[in-house]
């Protein structure tokens, strides 16, 4: 199933042209969660771990986990 993920954070290294995500998987978790580290970096793949499942008020109390650092 291919998926149109939007992400405005430019200086991400998944980061393209009009806003696309080009991760191949997204992690997204509550704000509570926000210093967790979810992600485990194999060359260009992205482990992440899906075991938690926690509730979240609306959309403001999320965060994406994918989020890497441009090497530009």
């Amino acid at each position: 199933m291919n998926v149109n993920v939007k992400c405005s954070v430019s200086n991400c290294y998944f980061w393209r042209d009009n806003n696309d995500c080009a991760a191949p998987a997204i992690m997204v978790t509550v704000d509570e969660n926000a210093q967790a580290n979810f992600n485990v970096e194999i060359a260009d793949e992205i482990m992440v771990d899906l075991e938690g499942k926690q509730d979240a008020p609306s959309s403001a109390k999320t965060c994406c986990h994918t989020f890497r650092p441009s090497e530009a």
